[in-house]
């Protein structure tokens, strides 16, 4: 059974697990492609985010929490697409303490090692 959707009349808690290298664009300016985890292990792809021009308080790193209201992209046709719907909340960081166990819990949960179960979820 796949996680819920998010849906942008509520806030969602994203783990951040990858940031890309700001790019220029010409209608959103300098933007970072970010993608992360939802508390139920979902993917989420958050695009565009000007991150450079985000306020001290909004900023994030990778593996950690964020809190944001995001909305489904409709111009982008792969499903874990969305785009930031208001402000961004950081919330706490998950550090590499003990060879980065509280990573990994989080993180490799969902790792499948059968193509059909893969293939079934």
């Amino acid at each position: 059974m796949q996680p819920s959707e998010p849906t942008a009349t509520e806030r969602t808690k994203i783990l951040i697990t990858v940031k890309t290298y700001p790019q220029l664009s010409s209608s959103h300016t300098e933007t970072v492609c970010t993608a992360g985890l939802l508390e139920g292990g979902r993917w989420v792809r958050i695009y565009p985010i000007a991150y450079r021009y985000l306020n001290a308080a909004q900023r994030f790193r990778k593996y950690q929490w964020i809190e944001a209201n995001i909305e489904r992209d409709t111009r982008d046709p792969r499903p874990e697409s969305y785009r930031l719907a208001g402000d961004i909340t950081p919330l706490s960081f998950l550090d590499t303490k003990d060879a980065w166990e509280a990573r990994k819990r989080f993180v490799l949960g969902k790792v499948y090692y059968n193509l059909k179960t893969l293939v079934d979820h």
